[in-house]
């Protein structure tokens, strides 16, 4: 009995695993909340929140103050930064 549970465990953990690797980068995408913005442009490498043209992830940015990647910063400081909260494009 011991094994069928086991066998049975691993293949609902398979289907989960399946279903997180195949979910789209904007579902893990922060939206802000109303006291903070996306700030565009001041991300060093290694810093960014997640989703961009150019990665999906957090963590992805490879250089300091690329223009694509952004970070959540409190509302009203993003240009105090030196950033933008307009993507590019």
């Amino acid at each position: 009995m011991s094994s069928r549970r086991s066998l049975i465990q691993q293949q609902v953990m398979s289907a989960l695993a399946a279903m997180v690797a195949i979910s789209p980068a904007w579902a893990h995408d922060p939206a802000p909340a109303a006291e903070q913005e996306r700030c565009y442009g001041i991300a060093k490498a290694g810093q960014n929140e997640c989703g961009t043209a150019r990665h999906a992830c957090a963590g992805q940015a490879k250089a300091d103050h690329d223009p694509y990647d952004w970070k959540l910063v409190p509302a009203g400081t993003c240009v105090k930064l030196g950033g933008t909260t307009k993507p590019p494009g």
